[in-house]
């Protein structure tokens, strides 16, 4: 059944084919009318034509300066003439100026904690001079002065111990007077002994205490005086930023130039800027691009991408004029492929341009000839000229009025034309489709897609 489909195919594109029980090459044919083309010896281009879009190399970008998501209230023309102070974007503010609001109320706060801190400091500080050099010695003189008294009332209890010990002797004061004038004086040596233990112990450890206190109440209240300084100090800055971002929510140009809106075409579900549009932080919204340096991008196929690089030289075809170019760059990964590409998975190559080119647009199309390789001398054919079997590469020669047989080596080739390395040499003449004149080609094709069908099982 295959056969039959191949046979009918052959008849419909070359007339009707007669199957010869032997399939021995023909060495020799009347040449008729068959349509020839020469083998010529000359320069092969081997190059790949892609359709690319223009861009500026040198691209400034305007970018969305408010943090979180924004909104476009309004946004310039893509395409538009601007001079330096023309509005290009405006967001919408509303959210900014409640923050504003907030941030303003809450620094005003953070001040006055931090006043109250500072007072508290201040009295901290206040408070270590008053002990040390008041309260202190206060509590100290008194406690010297009591002492003194205590010991000047220890000396007169003993003299009058001491009397009442004479007085005893001679009889003139009675036994009980004089126990009474020794507790007196052991009742004034206790009072003495814990008024200089009180003196002690307010010089040794009283005063240390207290003063380590102090400090400490001095240094937590610098701590909090410091942390509301630092309050203070980050609310301003979220008041400065917010009231700084308020600014940015209206873009102007800063020179003068074209705007154009970022291509986002090649990529699924892109941001649009439009108005209404939300968009966020560092997000490109305009670019300003340099009419002066242009240059291509262009879509190279996964098949070929690893013959392109940097360097290769390039035809560029714009507006029925053509430019010389060389690639620039070679992505390192794909674009992202998918239904809106078809599939079809291919690597971004910039082409750069000469400076200076005149009446170039960003988003003109250009068909950019990545030139591959170029071969100098060598004998080439066209390629309908060739048919390619299994059993190797034939091509059928014109010699005077016979046509022959050839099998042939070949190398590179262009839409047009092969590289023939062996098998026919320059001036000769090949003919051109042999698939619509010659039975000798339509047999061998016949064959090859014979062996290249699948066998078939005939079912019970």
């Amino acid at each position: 059944m295959i056969r039959l489909i191949i046979i009918m195919l052959l008849i419909a594109g070359g007339g009707f084919l007669a199957l010869s029980q032997s399939l021995e090459p023909q060495t020799a044919v009347i040449a008729g009318n068959l349509a020839v083309g020469d083998a010529v010896l000359g320069d092969l281009t081997l190059s790949v034509s892609e359709q690319g879009t223009l861009e500026s190399s040198e691209n400034v970008e305007i970018r969305c300066r408010v943090r979180g998501s924004n909104t476009i209230t309004w946004v310039i023309e893509s395409g538009t003439e601007v001079v330096p102070g023309d509005l290009l974007v405006s967001l919408d503010t509303l959210t900014i100026e409640e923050e504003i609001s907030e941030r303003t109320k809450f620094y005003h706060l953070a001040k006055s904690q931090a006043a109250r801190s500072a007072a508290d400091v201040a009295r901290a500080k206040l408070a270590i001079d008053e002990y040390s050099e008041g309260r202190f010695i206060t509590e100290l003189a008194t406690l010297k002065k009591n002492l003194a008294v205590a010991e000047s009332r220890l000396l007169n209890a003993t003299s009058h111990k001491q009397h009442s010990e004479m007085l005893s002797r001679s009889e003139y004061v009675r036994e009980l007077t004089v126990e009474e004038r020794q507790f007196a004086v052991n009742q004034a040596k206790l009072n003495l002994s814990l008024i200089q233990t009180r003196i002690d112990v307010l010089e040794e450890f009283t005063k240390a205490e207290e003063l380590i206190r102090l400090r400490g109440e001095l240094k937590a209240a610098e701590a909090n005086h410091a942390a509301d300084l630092e309050r203070v100090d980050a609310d301003l800055q979220r008041l400065e930023r917010a009231q700084e971002e308020l600014g940015y929510c209206e873009i102007r140009a800063k020179r003068a130039g074209l705007v154009i809106y970022p291509n986002n075409e090649d990529w699924e579900d892109a941001p649009k800027i439009e108005q209404g549009a939300t968009i966020r932080k560092d997000q490109i919204l305009l670019l300003m691009p340099d009419l002066k340096q242009m240059q291509i991008r262009v879509g190279i196929h996964e098949s070929i991408i690893d013959r392109v690089a940097p360097g290769l030289e390039a035809e560029v075809t714009m507006n029925e004029e053509t430019h010389s170019g060389a690639v620039d760059t070679v992505a390192a990964v794909a674009r992202p492929a998918g239904w809106w590409t078809g599939n079809v998975v291919k690597y971004d190559a910039v082409v750069s341009l000469p400076r200076g080119i005149q009446g170039l647009r960003p988003g003109m199309s250009a068909r950019t000839d990545v030139i591959l390789a170029e071969y100098q001398n060598v004998v080439k054919i066209p390629v309908s000229a060739v048919l390619q079997t299994r059993e190797g590469e034939f091509c059928w020669v014109r010699i005077q009025n016979q046509i022959q047989k050839r099998n042939i080596s070949t190398g590179e080739s262009n839409r047009l034309e092969i590289i023939v390395t062996e098998g026919i040499t320059a001036d000769e003449q090949v003919v051109l489709d042999p698939l619509a004149g010659i039975p000798e080609a339509r047999e061998l094709a016949l064959l090859a897609a014979a062996d290249t069908a699948p066998s078939t099982a005939s079912v019970p």
